[in-house]
């Protein structure tokens, strides 16, 4: 099958997605269900944006962080999903190769600056456990903006030299992404050039955007660990240890999806898998971490009450920032 041209615009390549072609007769089910999971994701984290930003209680370091990840979360997501629903209604699946490009950037930018964000809200948990004193003072404002600034520009320089240097490429063959969205693997597939040193950028890119956040993350809770072992009191031991499980589990479930389709070897995992593994960091991560984060978090239920005059969130053990 060669490239597919829309009249009007000849001289515009366009790219296959393959999409679910393989759950064909389950295309509306899946619909159905990604829908459902996109609705629950926007509105998900579009409160915890607006909770923490109109009550004062969650003006701290840990809710600012917070709310950059679910505007991270937002803007991911609405790169990959509503093109995926709107192809799973459609027989035709096609993407300009303009567009395949810019999906990609953004695709590697969003996961960068959540990586990075993920280091520094556990740094934020460090300071917070280890260094209770001086913790107004080392996550002061100023320092905060600085790294989530940090946080987002990050993945530019990545999402740009990847981009440019993948689409320069001479793409050939069948034009067919075996994927539901521009995704790297696949993209590198269709190329019919030597692709060693540009294998090899990927992997290093790979190490500083996944694994240097990963080592900060795991050296912190390291230290959290050591220090919350050290408390005399079991009460104390608890709401240390309370302040840092939802983003430990944020950061199981990021690490557990992301890190096991970009840190495998291309041929340990089929098309098909990949698919799925990528379906639960594009849609399910997304919809879950602000579940995560309010679902025993006394004081964001108390916002949400606040905010929107509901009485149906039931007390929980506070987390405190």
């Amino acid at each position: 099958m060669e490239a597919i041209e829309v009249p009007g615009l000849r001289n515009q390549t366009y790219f296959t997605l393959q999409g679910f072609s393989h759950l064909a007769a389950r295309q509306v089910f899946l619909f159905e269900g990604i829908l459902l999971m996109f609705l629950i994701t926007m509105s998900g984290n579009f409160l915890i944006i607006v909770v923490a930003n109109t009550d004062p209680a969650l003006h701290t370091p840990m809710y600012y962080f917070l709310k950059n990840l679910a505007l991270i979360e937002i803007c991911f997501t609405l790169n990959i999903v509503p093109k995926m629903l709107v192809d799973l209604l459609l027989e035709r699946k096609v993407i300009s190769f303009s567009a395949c490009a810019l999906q990609f950037y953004f695709v590697i930018s969003f996961i960068t600056s959540e990586c990075f964000l993920l280091g520094a809200m556990a740094y934020d948990r460090y300071v917070a456990v280890c260094h209770p004193l001086h913790y107004t003072i080392t996550m002061n404002k100023r320092v905060c903006l600085h790294m989530v600034i940090a946080c987002w520009i990050a993945g530019i320089p990545f999402s740009l030299g990847l981009t440019g240097w993948l689409f320069s490429y001479p793409f050939c063959g069948s034009k067919e992404i075996e994927h539901f969205f521009c995704d790297i693997t696949p993209l590198l597939d269709l190329v019919c050039s030597d692709t060693y040193v540009f294998k090899l950028l990927v992997f290093v890119a790979t190490i500083v955007i996944i694994l240097i956040p990963f080592i900060l993350i795991a050296a912190s809770y390291i230290q959290i660990i050591h220090t919350i072992l050290q408390m005399p009191s079991a009460e104390g031991r608890r709401k240390a240890f309370l302040t840092c499980v939802a983003h430990l589990v944020v950061v199981t479930l990021f690490y557990c999806t992301t890190g096991l389709v970009h840190l495998k070897p291309k041929s340990s995992l089929l098309a098909n898998s990949r698919k799925l593994v990528a379906l639960s960091y594009t849609v399910v991560t997304p919809m879950l971490n602000p579940i995560i984060y309010s679902l025993r978090n006394k004081e964001v239920k108390h916002a949400l009450r606040k905010t929107f005059g509901r009485r149906q969130f039931s007390s929980e053990v506070p987390l405190p920032a």
